[in-house]
């Protein structure tokens, strides 16, 4: 009978969950009950999907995968570990590349993450040598994020309509601006980080003076990400001036968008290369598409029709008209896939919730619940 070897990085020994005897990876992934346990493994990139895992240009320090192997390469293999703000800055791998290919111990409740085996709300990490030693103490820089896995506690473990209406009841009620004070959120929450006198051009990407603002040819304004004539909300405190969807655009790229629903192809539009326009979709270009999808699915949750408010509703249409509806569902939960959160979405977010509106966009948070309601 012949007998197959196998690499001492690939043999692990089961244990009982404990911090002194950990469960493998297998048994991590095979224990999907809820339960706390402690999980030895080694960092094989991070997470960005329930089937996708980055190994370099990591967008944030919020997740990272563990496998039996270094060498790991199949996510059925990998078991998905969420980071909490007070561990971000030790084991993040945006800010600690390093860790690849480490060998990690992590404490946390086997729950799905990103709907793919997991090990959430985690209480302690440590990089393992030979031999072990005790749990690290959370780090308490200054500069750590708040905590907001805790903004999130009403949600934790739902699915579908009972996880959107949980966000929905996070979310709502936010602090609203006048459309006037709109131009001044949008000169902070879209600076250029190469240049403070600047903003980024959603769809264009160029880098453009924060003074040129307008309605003249080259001019930037203030595009509605969701079409304010889907839902006829106009320019109304509320919607009309929420700063989740709303980004500075050139002139004349944004009367081409006007409120077409997104969708792939058609034609590309000269003065924004890498957009795409047809009678009834627009497509943004790569950059900024998993920025869109996550813009609309906030809309989605935040506006459902109570306290007056009118209710915006995802579907797999286009060409929606003035119908409070937007789609077309699935290319954008395609884009959200294809498009991470990235650091300037990370900022963003912050920046409105902390000086701004006082809410988040959940699914620059945790982009794997767009999957997990639609």
């Amino acid at each position: 009978m012949a007998c197959s070897q196998v690499s001492p990085t690939q043999m692990s020994a089961a244990g009982s969950g404990t911090w002194s005897s950990p469960y493998t990876v297998d048994q991590a992934i095979s224990n999907q009950n809820g339960s706390t346990q402690s999980v030895e493994g080694y960092v094989v990139g991070q997470p960005t999907s329930t089937s996708s895992v980055v190994t370099n240009n990591f967008p944030n320090d919020y997740a990272l995968a563990l496998a039996a192997s270094p060498s790991e390469a199949n996510t059925n293999q990998m078991v998905y570990v969420q980071i909490p703000s007070s561990y971000r800055s030790s084991f993040g791998l945006q800010s600690n590349p390093g860790l690849m290919g480490k060998k990690i111990k992590v404490t946390g409740s086997l729950s799905a993450y990103f709907s793919h085996p997991g090990v959430k709300s985690t209480s302690a990490f440590e990089s393992v040598e030979d031999g072990g030693t005790d749990p690290t103490d959370p780090p308490t820089e200054p500069t750590d994020p708040p905590a907001y896995e805790e903004y999130y506690n009403a949600a934790e473990g739902k699915t579908g309509d009972a996880l959107k209406t949980a966000l929905h009841n996070i979310i709502d009620d936010h602090q609203t601006l006048s459309y006037d004070a709109v131009w001044g959120a949008l000169r902070n929450t879209d600076e250029d980080p190469n240049n403070p006198n600047n903003v980024i051009l959603l769809y264009s990407g160029r880098s453009q003076s924060k003074t040129t603002n307008g309605g003249g040819v080259n001019d930037w304004n203030r595009e509605h990400v969701w079409a304010k004539s889907h839902g006829d909300f106009g320019t109304a405190q509320g919607p009309g001036t929420d700063l989740h969807h709303l980004r500075p655009t050139d002139v004349t790229v944004n009367s081409t968008r006007g409120n077409l629903d997104f969708d792939n192809g058609g034609n590309e539009q000269t003065e924004a290369p890498g957009n795409y326009y047809d009678s009834d979709s627009w497509e943004p270009r790569d950059e900024v598409k998993g920025d869109v999808a996550r813009m609309i699915f906030y809309m989605d949750v935040r506006y459902e029709g109570d306290n007056g408010e009118v209710d915006l509703e995802l579907n797999n249409n286009v060409d929606n008209g003035s119908a409070p509806y937007m789609g077309k569902m699935s290319v954008l939960l395609e884009w959200n896939e294809q498009d991470p959160v990235d650091a300037r979405e990370i900022r963003r977010n912050n920046i409105i919730f902390e000086q701004y509106q006082g809410n988040r966009n959940p699914f620059i948070d945790h982009p794997e619940w767009a999957e997990m309601i639609w």
